[in-house]
């Protein structure tokens, strides 16, 4: 079984209210493309990666008017695609919410949130105490991770979660001390995030349940200059520090690895610089009973992966879709 996260740039703005593909030679949302080249690419992307289950992050809106299902079930019948039923968690205000597009065939999977005292709800309120001064603060998350029971064709059952942490953008502020008090307070916050995650992973795995956490975690070494402030990276609190730890090979290299190259799965321009930056923000954590099946991770990225790159149409296509690169995880379940 193949299951892969994606983080899709704007893929909210190829559809219309109807769900509907804007193919057209608009301008997209990503600098530079149009929206039918954004959504050829992603069509090129979603066929070769073939998976039986896609964790998309930033998965088209849904409120209202407008319905992430109806625009992911349409994308998935435009182009033929096997992942082509949808499971989705809590709606939040961001315009990018977190779906399973999944091949019905291959696999079941339903919105299953669950809940303790030391982790509430994720579209609830977490109570804790973020700066050492004795009073609680109230935590929320504004993406809340998708919780999904997977039932694979197998009769494997096992625990999916989408995630998308992400340390908010500074707004608002105007001197340099305010940046920073804000970025600070912000980073804090998804380290929180972190802790209430990695809190029901624990509560799984206690149960014995099989565990994958996937997703976006938009932190680690190297990524702002904050980091150094505390003492673990969103990235190291959801591995976990004690207990069962969880595994993914490209974190453990990114973190861990003194010498060698680091791998990536995003790709931003920085226009102040005029270069790109590259880091690695994607991926695919399994509990150590399915770390024990010998799984097989790949990031299809353009120019690290050999088949990505000596296969032009993918290769284009990866750059095309978005800053992002999908992460795959091969697992006999």
């Amino acid at each position: 079984m193949r299951i892969a996260t994606y983080n899709v740039e704007w893929f909210d703005a190829l559809f219309d209210d109807s769900g509907a593909l804007l193919m057209d030679d608009a301008w997209s949302a990503r600098y530079d493309v149009t929206r039918a080249q954004q959504i050829e690419a992603l069509g090129i992307v979603f066929t070769a990666l073939d998976a039986d289950a896609v964790l998309v992050i930033e998965a088209p809106d849904s409120h209202r008017r407008r319905s992430t299902t109806s625009a992911l079930e349409t994308f998935a019948e435009a182009f033929d695609l096997r992942a082509r039923a949808v499971t989705m968690g809590f709606v939040n205000d961001t315009q990018q919410e977190i779906a399973l597009l999944y091949d019905p065939d291959r696999v079941t999977a339903r919105h299953d949130p669950v809940e303790s005292d030391a982790a509430p709800r994720f579209d609830g309120v977490l109570r804790i105490d973020l700066d050492i001064d004795a009073t609680e603060d109230k935590v929320q998350f504004s993406k809340p991770p998708l919780e999904v029971a997977l039932r694979t064709a197998q009769g494997t059952d096992l625990r999916l979660i989408g995630a998308h942490l992400k340390s908010k953008a500074p707004h608002g502020a105007s001197t340099r001390d305010q940046i920073m008090r804000l970025s600070i307070a912000n980073r804090r916050k998804q380290l929180a995030q972190a802790i209430w995650l990695r809190r029901r992973i624990e509560q799984l795995m206690a149960a014995g349940e099989a565990v994958i956490v996937a997703g976006d975690l938009n932190d680690g070494p190297g990524l702002d200059e904050y980091e150094h402030l505390f003492g673990r990276s969103s990235v190291e609190i959801v591995l976990g520090d004690g207990g069962p730890r969880l595994f993914d090979p490209h974190a453990e290299q990114s973190l861990y690895a003194k010498r060698g190259p680091k791998p990536t799965t995003a790709r931003f321009y920085l226009n102040h610089e005029k270069k790109f930056m590259q880091a690695m923000l994607d991926y695919v954590m399994v509990s150590p009973d399915l770390a024990a099946r010998g799984p097989v991770w790949r990031i299809w990225h353009p120019f690290d992966d050999p088949h990505c790159w000596s296969t032009p149409e993918l290769r284009e296509a990866l750059l095309t879709a978005s800053d992002h690169f999908p992460v795959t995880l091969d697992i006999d379940i």
